[in-house]
């Protein structure tokens, strides 16, 4: 018979390392500094799935770092998301913690429509990251950006170019997805558009919880899943990003609390992020000092980034597996 004394002391042990681990991740992502003194702040673009939590993720991150429920970026949780995006216009959300803003700029854009193949929306994602689009422009599928609008950058800053496109995708649906071709060739065209500009790419892969009973029942067990090993996979497969770039996580949907091991996971995918984004930032310095006249023409970007990036989501840490 387990002794329940030792199990309560086991539970308490997992719980006392969680709650460090977030601690430890807040404290570095708080005290993170840009090591390009051109830059402001990290600006980072959220695209991919309708309703797969775009919205919510953002929300998530403010959450983890706030210690309370945020709900700063509108989300839909009507059915109608499943097939419309809630999201219309560029908005762009600065990250805080209960003290104070941090260097870091999360930008949610319209969600992929997955009924028509026109590029226009790709192209005003891609026009986006590289900081021609203002903040306030409303998305079509019909028509693109003009360089006349009033919301076209012409000459956009570093601060305001995105160092990292982060596609947000739903693991309970995902495996369906596979079969849509209209929004992988969406996918496709983005990430054609930016890969040779050595544009950070990775995947927040939600509602895992939703994908699989074992990770409904306790979170932690997402490491040890065989179904969101697959869909991790999935996803690799029809964006193209390495395993390394793949991040499970969960989102705050209907909670009221925070809670640490989903604060865990959030802060985690957010610090490599932040990672990428930074070495991103400081080779566009480097660039913009040996050629000032060409800063906004992104070339080709060193694969050290993805080579420094040593740890694998299955081995983030092992506690309570």
């Amino acid at each position: 018979m387990v002794d329940p004394a030792l199990v309560g002391r086991n539970v308490g042990r997992r719980q006392t390392e969680m709650k460090e681990k977030k601690e430890e991740l807040k404290t570095r992502l708080e005290n993170f500094r840009l090591s390009n003194p051109d830059v402001k702040h990290v600006r980072i673009l959220v695209a991919g799935q309708i309703g797969a939590g775009k919205s919510s993720f953002i929300n998530s991150v403010d959450s983890a770092f706030q210690g309370e429920i945020v709900c700063e970026a509108q989300a839909d949780n009507l059915q109608s998301a499943a097939s419309h995006s809630f999201t219309k216009r560029l908005t762009a959300y600065r990250i805080r913690n209960a003290d104070a803003d941090l260097p870091f700029e999360i930008c949610d854009v319209m969600g992929l429509e997955p009924q028509k193949i026109s590029e226009c929306q790709p192209d005003d994602i891609v026009k986006t990251i590289y900081g021609h689009v203002r903040e306030g422009y409303k998305f079509s599928e019909d028509n693109p950006l003009p360089s006349d609008d009033e919301h076209y950058n012409e000459t956009p800053s570093l601060s305001d170019q995105a160092f990292c496109l982060v596609y947000v995708i739903d693991a309970n649906t995902i495996h369906l997805s596979a079969d849509n071709k209209i929004f992988i060739e969406k996918l496709r065209i983005i990430r054609q558009k930016i890969s040779d500009n050595g544009i950070p790419q990775v995947i927040v892969m939600t509602k895992v919880d939703e994908a699989c009973p074992l990770v409904s029942k306790d979170l932690r067990k997402i490491y040890t899943s065989k179904i969101i090993k697959e869909r991790m996979e999935i996803c690799k497969s029809i964006v193209g990003v390495p395993m390394t770039s793949i991040f499970p996580v969960k989102n705050y949907h209907d909670e009221i609390d925070t809670d640490d091991d989903v604060d865990v996971l959030i802060l985690k995918a957010f610090d490599q992020i932040q990672l990428l984004c930074d070495q991103d930032a400081a080779v566009q310095h480097v660039r913009f000092f040996r050629n000032p006249l060409c800063f906004c023409k992104r070339s080709i970007q060193s694969e050290s980034c993805w080579e420094n990036r040593n740890t694998w989501p299955w081995m983030m840490f092992a506690i309570g597996v």
